[in-house]
């Protein structure tokens, strides 16, 4: 079993959600963290409510800016030293059908959910090989497995992470690197409420499914466990977490159980 309660952890869409249920339960091991988002003030109030706030750097960033993040990763590594892990959480969702979805929808999907994502993992990625050792964590979705409607760019952006983090593993295994998935299902957050239209507005309205999923804290601690063990991947939610089998086995079974949950 792995231990990180002595480590220095970077998260990226820390400042609410499954990232700052993230940042209370690490803190709660002893762990250093560094918490990123767009938002400074947000930040500082996680920051001041978890256990040991003098263990927490914030460093504001925004995936979307992709054009700098190794610049981002050098001030970061000089101000705390040494990252062991990094946890990509950071992303937006989306709530729009096809054929109502404009093209720079899917662009800003693409920027934050996926380039953001690989631009941070390869400016941090020759630190990990330099220090001969180093832990990816990405946090996907069970939508990174499986479709479902009015989440195409979604889907598609979560796809794309898992063949890039895949690879990722297979080539820097040697150098001492470890990869790990997480696919959450419905987790009560606003994930819903600042998922994009069609039109690139946010939803602003939550969903029952949402509403009804599993608590932040409830997931952070089993996906603190899935890391633990060194999980190359993890399906963490409730009855959703069996899409990805019935994909596996079943594939025409799934498309029909999920056409009639029609869930928005």
């Amino acid at each position: 079993m792995k231990r990180i309660d002595d480590k220095t952890i970077w998260i990226t869409g820390a400042s609410s959600g499954i990232g700052e249920a993230l940042a209370y339960e690490l803190s709660k091991l002893g762990c250093f963290l560094v918490i990123s988002a767009r938002n400074r003030e947000q930040l500082l109030m996680v920051k001041n409510k978890c256990t040991y706030p003098d263990r927490i750097h914030v460093f504001p960033l925004d995936l979307a800016d992709y054009s700098k993040m190794e610049e981002n990763v050098r001030r970061v590594i000089s101000e705390v030293k040494q990252i062991d892990m990094l946890i990509n959480n950071a992303g937006i969702s989306q709530r729009s059908l096809i054929i109502e979805t404009e093209l720079d929808v899917y662009k800003k999907l693409m920027d934050i959910n996926y380039l953001g994502t690989v631009a941070l993992t390869k400016a941090l990625l020759p630190y990990f090989i330099k220090q001969g050792n180093g832990h990816f964590v990405t946090v996907t979705s069970l939508m990174g497995k499986f479709g479902s409607p009015f989440r195409s760019g979604y889907c598609g952006a979560k796809h794309a992470l898992h063949g890039f983090f895949d690879v990722l593993r297979m080539e820097h295994e040697k150098d001492g690197i470890q990869v790990t998935l997480i696919c959450p299902g419905f987790v009560n957050t606003k994930v819903a409420i600042n998922a994009l239209t069609g039109s690139g507005e946010s939803q602003l309205s939550n969903d029952t499914a949402t509403e009804k999923g599993m608590d932040p804290t409830i997931f952070a601690k089993k996906m603190i466990k899935a890391i633990r063990h060194q999980k190359f991947e993890a399906y963490i939610g409730k009855k959703e977490v069996m899409g990805v089998y019935l994909k596996r086995l079943i594939p025409k079974l799934l498309h029909s159980v999920v056409l009639k949950s029609n869930v928005r």
